[in-house]
């Protein structure tokens, strides 16, 4: 039983970490009457933590491969743990939201090393079992929260989503000093300063620009200015990165084809199976009058299904190629999503089941392999980095989907209530697609709003469709198997050369 204590500490933080991505949409309505907030503010709430959680990523996995991956996952810990209260202890909608920017730096120092921590754990068979248990806790953990959010807020208030993770951070804290091998950095230097800064930079610029784009329009001159400064800021950073000795991302790397592919995989896996539900949640309590705990449910088919395969695959899935597991879970994905395209005007929640237990199944398979896949096809060496910017894609690609999304249901939105003879059809738009069903009533017919906020729904699922398939198809063609000439079986097993079903480094 001790064996499986760092598994138990590195899930727990992994779960904590992911739920607080999605926690606080269902607790959005309470939480604005409290705080006496806008739902443009709100809205920071959750992209800053993602912003903050996926900007940060990469340097923190470079820095626990200089100094050590326990050191930097016990110090996210405390970070976490002491921003959580702050969050929960809140006055204002602003301290909240700087609350949860540190937030996300905690979340990115403890998601940076777990599977690395798994890595040098756990060999073998329990290696498998362990990623696919800990990937099991991921695949559900980002489903969960609204869940969890919806329980919270209810019965007990929406301050306790927060003040929660107290006694979790506690008890991995407790696990993670009596039970995750200390370990030593293998790299030499300093992070990657100017990297991360630039980095940084085009990414809070771009997620910046698109939801003023949301807000404003694509032609207001500060949307512009932020997109055109966030693009030159990218082009910054590839710049000096490119042979640059220590750099925050080996851009080396991102000419092996499986190494782009899975990056590429795991963004599509993130941004089309979770960054749309915030909007089915938003529906739910909105148009469809649930209540918070009421909504959350409403995603429980997907949490649960998608739990319980992922803790099977670890175990019946280990000899299964991992361009398989990831390429066939996208192309459910996919599928679960396009199934979820039936959400019609008298529709309510049930007509999602089948779909989102589809998304279910195939994030369940992508998820566990992902990780060690990712670790499989870089040196050791990097094993931080590389997991490092896996995670920064998943987690920027909610961030820039988040966004993207709500600019296409409220578009769509728009048609539908222009064509139905609704007054102002783009500011309808947005205070219909920002919860303000209710309020609307008083304006325009209520077929009318359901209609254009079930249109907006399928057309968010028809993008998550499009780009599930991407992925999964890149995935398959691009992650090769390894060949016969490639197989080393006396080689040693290290943390970055984790065997993920039959892609290694060499295979690529």
């Amino acid at each position: 039983m001790r064996r499986w204590l760092p598994l138990l500490a590195v899930s727990l933080s992994t779960f904590m970490l992911l739920v607080d991505l999605t926690v606080v949409s269902i607790a959005a309505p309470d939480l604005a009457r409290e705080l006496h907030s806008s739902f443009a503010a709100l809205q920071w709430t959750v992209d800053l933590y993602v912003l903050v959680l996926a900007a940060l990523l990469m340097a923190a996995g470079s820095l626990s491969d200089r100094v050590g991956h326990r050191r930097v996952f016990v110090a996210g810990l405390v970070v976490f743990a002491a921003a959580s209260l702050a969050c929960g202890l809140a006055p204002s909608v602003s301290v909240l939201i700087a609350a949860r920017g540190v937030q996300g730096l905690g979340a990115a120092a403890m998601y940076a090393t777990n599977a690395a921590l798994l890595g040098i754990t756990y060999a073998g068979r329990d290696r498998s079992i362990a990623f696919g248990v800990w990937g099991a806790a991921s695949g559900a953990a980002a489903a969960a929260g609204p869940i969890v959010g919806g329980l919270l807020t209810q019965h007990v208030g929406w301050r306790s989503i927060f003040l929660v993770n107290l006694p979790v951070a506690v008890l991995a804290l407790v696990l993670a000093r009596v039970a995750l091998p200390a370990g030593r950095g293998r790299s030499t230097g300093g992070v990657d300063v100017p990297g991360v800064v630039s980095f940084t930079a085009a990414a809070s610029l771009v997620v910046y620009g698109l939801i003023r784009a949301g807000d404003t329009g694509w032609s207001d001159p500060v949307t512009v200015g932020a997109l055109a400064a966030g693009a030159a800021a990218t082009v910054v950073f590839l710049l000096l990165e490119r042979g640059r000795p220590g750099a925050l991302l080996d851009l080396g790397l991102l000419r092996r084809p499986a190494f782009a592919a899975l990056l590429f995989g795991a963004a599509a896996l993130t941004a089309s199976a979770f960054a749309g539900m915030v909007f089915v949640s938003l529906w739910a309590q909105s148009v469809l009058g649930l209540g918070a705990m009421s909504a959350g449910l409403v995603l429980a088919p997907m949490a649960v299904v998608s739990f319980v395969v992922a803790a099977v695959g670890g175990r019946l899935l280990h000899a299964v190629p991992p361009r398989h597991s990831i390429g066939w879970g996208l192309l459910l994905v996919a599928a679960g999503a396009a199934l979820c395209m039936m959400v019609g005007p008298d529709s309510g929640w049930p007509v999602l089941v089948p779909g989102l237990c589809v998304i279910g199944v195939g994030v369940g398979l992508s998820t566990p392999v992902l990780a060690s896949a990712t670790l499989a096809v870089v040196p050791p060496e990097r094993a931080g980095m590389a997991n490092g910017a896996s995670n920064t894609f998943r987690q920027l690609s909610y961030a820039l989907a988040l966004p993207v999304f709500a600019t296409v249901v409220t578009a769509q939105a728009r048609e539908v209530l222009g064509e139905g003879g609704v007054g102002a059809p783009g500011e309808a738009a947005r205070r219909l697609t920002g919860g303000g069903y209710r309020e609307l009533l008083a304006e325009a017919p209520a077929g009318v709003l359901r209609a254009a906020y079930a249109a907006g729904l399928d057309r968010v699922f028809l993008c998550s469709a499009v780009l599930a398939a991407a992925g999964g198809l890149a995935v398959l063609v691009l992650v090769r198997p390894r060949t016969r000439a490639q197989e080393r079986p006396s080689e040693p097993v290290t943390a970055g050369s984790v065997t993920a079903g039959s892609v290694t480094a060499g295979s690529v």
